[in-house]
């Protein structure tokens, strides 16, 4: 084998290889940042103040414990009142409930049990004229004009930069695009920018607002 074959197999090889471990290096590193540096140092200050020395990972499991122990919280009839008295507090806080309005409603608007989240996938036209963007339909309303005529519009969260930041878009009825894919997949295609997206997109036949009739 001459030098260029080596050197053309050696950069093939090498390219495979940084393709294949990139991805891995960095899932690595935000784990490690997430679970260890994030997540662990929630609690871990307050557990060295009380047991004077540092335990990896033991910050994580209590966080984990306090999490899953006010999702128990949540269930109970006294649990839900004490949460319920709590949000009240942070609401009435000048500064305060600035921030935890926004993060409540980012947080509903994503929670699998909230029913007045997203509604449905969709496909809109988006930023102009013959772009199409991947959106969520989150309402149905209507618009009346000096008239008292009315027309009806559909809410779009329509993503800019990855989920969690995006435009709310009011579109005419026939200028949405219902599709059959779930909000759960329909995530997943916005967070692989695309690439967990079907080959086919099938549109919905009809989509039912609740005690509305189909669109």
């Amino acid at each position: 084998m001459d030098r260029s074959s080596i050197k053309k197999t050696f950069k093939a090889r090498f390219i495979t290889g940084l393709f294949i471990t990139f991805p891995l290096v960095l899932t690595i590193m935000a784990m490690k940042w997430l679970f260890l540096d994030f997540l662990d140092a929630i609690l871990g200050d307050v557990l060295y103040s009380l047991l004077g020395r540092h335990y990896t990972g033991l910050g994580l499991v209590c966080s984990v414990l306090l999490v899953f122990g006010v999702g128990v919280l949540a269930t109970t009839v006294l649990g839900r009142r004490f949460l319920d008295w709590m949000e009240k507090t942070m609401m009435s806080l000048p500064v305060i409930k600035s921030f935890y309005s926004t993060f409540k409603q980012l947080a509903d608007a994503f929670s699998p049990n909230n029913s007045s989240a997203f509604k449905k996938f969709v496909i809109v036209e988006y930023p102009r004229v013959g772009v199409r963007a991947f959106g969520f339909l989150t309402k149905e309303c209507a618009i009346m004009d000096a008239a008292g005529t009315e027309e009806s519009y559909s809410s779009v969260y329509v993503p800019t930069n990855n989920l969690y930041l995006g435009e709310i878009v009011l579109f005419r009825k026939g200028e949405v695009t219902y599709t059959d894919i779930s909000i759960e997949d329909g995530i997943k295609i916005i967070l692989s920018a695309g690439i967990a997206a079907p080959n086919v997109i099938e549109r919905s036949r009809e989509y039912k607002v609740a005690g509305g009739a189909a669109l």
